[in-house]
């Protein structure tokens, strides 16, 4: 099974080196030097990693047989894809493959259906479960402790505690408003 690990974006000075922003929990394993990786679009790839470091909190990648600025800008927005082995979990309990998660069915605390993941939207900050409703509409959920405080792999379902207003735009909360002057 493969899993994208990280998108390429630009080149960091002129010896070929990108930054990429990570998109896996284990960046030391899947990021590592040696590591040989899939990419989309596949014609520019398989990419070997030469030399990972981070500088000013940014990981910076370098990969065989790019040498240069000019050949490290032509692979921004590359993602990088590892392979792995889909009987393999994260380490952390808390930590889970978008696969584990897709098509988990999504209640409520007392039980009420909201849904089913279709997909995991990954944001710098957070990542979002795309929920599928029965009525075909989607929701957004958070993928945070306090809302999602449970996922159950083997009863395939993942448990919402959802803030008012994220079901139903009826219950939003106003939590400010401006006064006119």
């Amino acid at each position: 099974m493969q899993l994208v690990v990280a998108r390429i974006g630009r080149a960091h000075g002129i010896k070929g080196e990108v930054t990429v922003e990570v998109r896996t929990d284990e960046p030391e394993l899947r990021l590592a030097p040696g590591a040989v990786l899939a990419t989309d679009p596949s014609s520019v790839g398989p990419l070997t990693i030469a030399t990972g470091r981070v500088h000013s909190g940014r990981l910076l990648l370098r990969f065989e047989g790019v040498a240069d600025r000019t050949a490290a800008e032509a692979l921004r927005n590359t993602l990088l894809i590892a392979e792995v082995d889909p009987e393999e979990v994260p380490e952390d309990p808390e930590e889970f493959y978008d696969h584990q998660l897709i098509d988990l069915d999504v209640v409520t605390r007392d039980g009420t259906v909201v849904g089913r993941i279709s997909e995991i939207s990954h944001l710098p900050y957070q990542d979002l479960l795309i929920v599928g409703r029965p009525d075909g509409s989607e929701v957004m959920v958070p993928f945070v402790t306090e809302i999602v405080p449970e996922i159950d792999l083997e009863a395939q379902r993942a448990v919402i505690e959802p803030p008012p207003g994220l079901l139903d735009d009826s219950q939003a909360e106003i939590a400010s408003s401006r006064e006119d002057s």
